[in-house]
């Protein structure tokens, strides 16, 4: 009993600190899936569509870094939701070609990036990456956390973009 009450008392003192002040718990890493390609896919027509427009934005304009491929995937009204970059396809093309001064590589065959999920709802398409992240506080450990994106596809363009982008 005694050794309870010392373990509930250790685990008050931790939960009843600010949170940059505790130390990074253990955890299961996020993991990403074999075969990404697979999740871009359904049955389903339209989410199929939806998923390869997707598909198209992460592997050509983000990956390949080929934005002037922008108007096949972007809508030119396109809502940006991340605090860095205006909205606009042309406001998001100067963002990551002047801003953040991407250049085109070739487009790859296959997606670089680890992908954990695609999930696909009406016009909604949602893609979950895994991310390690180094805590300042805590510079020998870190974590493994999720990223997200979300678009909104309408007549086979992204039309809307949301992330948890914070600013810098």
């Amino acid at each position: 009993m005694k050794r309870a009450f010392v373990a509930a008392v250790a685990l008050a003192a931790v939960l009843t600190q600010p949170l940059a002040a505790r130390p990074a718990a253990a955890q299961e890493a996020v993991v990403p899936v074999g075969d990404a390609e697979a999740l871009f896919t359904s049955p389903d027509p339209a989410l199929n569509a939806n998923k390869q427009v997707v598909y198209g934005i992460i592997r050509d304009l983000l990956e390949a870094g080929h934005w002037e491929m922008a108007d096949r995937y972007l809508s030119e009204d396109y809502i940006q939701h991340n605090p860095n970059a205006a909205s606009g396809r042309a406001a998001v093309v100067e963002y990551f070609t002047k801003v953040r001064q991407v250049k085109p590589q070739p487009i790859p065959a296959k997606l670089k990036t680890p992908i954990v999920s695609v999930t696909a709802e009406g016009d909604l398409v949602v893609v979950a990456y895994p991310r390690q992240v180094t805590d300042p506080k805590h510079p020998a450990g870190g974590y493994s956390t999720t990223w997200f994106d979300m678009w909104r596809i309408r007549d086979g363009k992204a039309v809307e973009h949301w992330d948890p982008a914070l600013l810098p």
